[in-house]
């Protein structure tokens, strides 16, 4: 069985979370730590948990969500997955990075490139990996059947959806991931946010005014 910890970090409130089951092997997806600080508190759940972290993923490659990644790549051996298509996305990061307070930003490059085609597996666990573009070009989301929750980054909120002002955002093709795919997920699949609390498919389609269930 999957067990969830999340961590909320840096100055944009981001969900990283890491997800580990009973072989104790995890993986980690969007770390947002950037501070000493913020590092040391997930470095010391892992080691507390006696947990072997096998796969740094991330849903999508804005900054917010990649501060950690090189953290975590040196720090636990692994490489980095993602759509290949966020790679052009992380490349960008370095040239903004300081505008936004992130001068000590640790520039890094998707290792592995990973799609709806690629089952998310650790230990005894296997996560779905779901492709819900339009907050950004190569977004995914990872979601378990059998435990009925998904992590899907900044596509769904409580209440709201992702932005699309950003490079590589579209309204359109956001609003055609959350209603034809996330919207497709069982009523009580619960929703792990790239930020804010989580929610649940039914609840989204009763009570979201960006994008209700037809």
């Amino acid at each position: 069985m999957i067990s969830i910890q999340p961590f909320t970090f840096n100055q944009f409130q981001e969900n990283t979370f890491v997800l580990f089951d009973e072989t104790k092997e995890a993986i980690i997806i969007d770390p947002g730590c950037y501070s000493p600080q913020e590092r040391e508190v997930l470095k010391a759940f892992i080691k507390q948990n006696d947990l072997k972290v096998v796969r740094l993923i991330n849903t999508h490659c804005h900054i917010d969500h990649v501060l950690g990644n090189k953290f975590v790549k040196d720090t636990y051996n692994v490489k980095l997955e993602a759509h290949k298509i966020e790679s052009e996305q992380l490349n960008q990061v370095p040239l903004y990075a300081p505008s936004y307070g992130f001068g000590g930003y640790d520039a890094t490059t998707v290792d592995i490139f990973i799609d709806e085609n690629t089952d998310i597996t650790f230990g005894n666990s296997t996560l779905k990996t779901l492709f819900v573009p339009g907050h950004s070009p190569g977004h995914l989301a990872f979601y378990s059947a059998e435990q009925k929750f998904c992590i899907n980054g900044d596509v769904l909120f409580f209440q709201s959806i992702g932005r699309t002002d950003l490079p590589g955002g579209d309204m359109d093709t956001l609003k055609n991931s959350i209603q034809n795919v996330m919207y497709k997920l069982p009523d009580d699949t619960k929703i792990y946010c790239g930020h804010g609390n989580p929610t649940m498919i039914a609840f989204e389609k009763k009570n979201n005014h960006f994008i209700r269930e037809a």
